[in-house]
């Protein structure tokens, strides 16, 4: 876990469990071990504090939420590094380094060590976005809740990974994760494969897209990019692009990048800077009897808040400022 984070779309990451059963990014019997969570715990695991002996051991780690709930409310706080955050409440990745949603992981435990730290004094005033590759358990652990008079947390976005066409039925299974106040998400990442989510986008809140990373990457094309983009437009979902990845493909050829996993987007195509966050507005009608609800989205490039807008200039000139530095000092 962690205060602070390189990822782009948070500002913090919360671990309940470490480790997780294996997914198409960890499976011993195809031989694909490029989970970064994994690799992390092939390096430090057993060996280093907070970790699981082995990435296939799925270990508990009471606490860990009710901790990050103290942490400081970003609502008000300029995050120079991540303008496109600003505005929002503290955002905290949870599950980066495991899946909590394992079957090995009791909802007992989930109930004590995820829900009450998110509903707590101090939890309400983040948003916990809650991502896995196993939205069936998720959404039986939300039934689970349900059945005893729990209501999934409002603050607590509920999401899955697809890197894969085949992967993306995993949506099916995280709409019904919640109830209408619930904001779902689907990451695409890695992307591996050009992918299409025009079934379920208009039910989705928030996409995230990235390329993969690393010695072993897949290609990763732009024009996905502008495919899934160009599907979120019509569907009025937000979207948000982390990276491009180690390996990118733009109009045919492979374009190299100075940032080795392509997430500075100073270097993308202008038409595809686009880092959104969802805006929910719910509002009620007279006597409360009907609720309507939609999703209010942030193109950086147009309509951010001056201050916002001043925020990404100075961001942009510090770099700038920074890369010439470098540049006379190997010169």
């Amino acid at each position: 876990m962690g205060v602070t984070t390189k990822i782009q779309w948070c500002d913090s990451t919360c671990n309940p469990t470490m480790g997780c059963e294996g997914c198409e990014l960890w499976n011993p019997k195809t031989g694909d071990l490029t989970c970064y969570a994994g690799v992390l715990h092939r390096r430090y695991g057993g060996k280093t504090k907070g970790f699981s002996p082995t990435f296939d051991q799925v270990t508990f780690w009471k606490g860990r939420m009710a901790e990050a709930a103290r942490w400081s409310d970003l609502a008000d706080t300029e995050r120079n590094d991540k303008p496109w955050l600003d505005g929002m409440p503290r955002l905290i990745f949870v599950s980066d380094m495991s899946d909590a949603l394992s079957s090995v992981v009791p909802f007992s435990f989930l109930l004590e060590e995820v829900i009450r730290p998110v509903t707590s004094d101090k939890g309400l005033r983040h948003c916990w976005l809650w991502l896995t590759k196993r939205p069936d358990r998720m959404a039986e652990f939300s039934a689970h809740l349900a059945a005893q008079g729990v209501s999934w947390p409002q603050n607590l976005w509920a999401g899955t990974s697809v890197t894969t066409q085949p992967t993306t039925t995993r949506v099916r299974h995280l709409l019904r994760v919640g109830d209408e106040n619930t904001i779902r998400f689907v990451s695409v990442e890695p992307q591996r494969e050009a992918i299409d989510l025009s079934r379920w986008i208009g039910e989705l809140d928030w996409i995230i897209q990235g390329g993969e990373s690393g010695a072993e990457a897949h290609p990763f094309d732009v024009a996905w990019v502008r495919h899934l983009l160009a599907q979120c437009r019509a569907a009025g979902t937000a979207y948000f692009l982390k990276q491009l990845g180690s390996v990118v493909h733009l109009n045919g050829l492979r374009k190299k990048f100075v940032d080795g996993h392509a997430g500075d987007w100073d270097e993308w195509p202008i038409d595809i800077r686009v880092r959104e966050l969802p805006q929910r507005v719910v509002m009620s009608s007279v006597g409360g009897a009907a609720v309507e609800r939609k999703i209010v989205t942030r193109e950086t490039s147009k309509i951010l808040s001056k201050g916002t807008q001043a925020a990404l200039k100075a961001w942009a000139t510090r770099r700038a400022s920074a890369n010439n530095e470098d540049m006379v000092r190997h010169s």
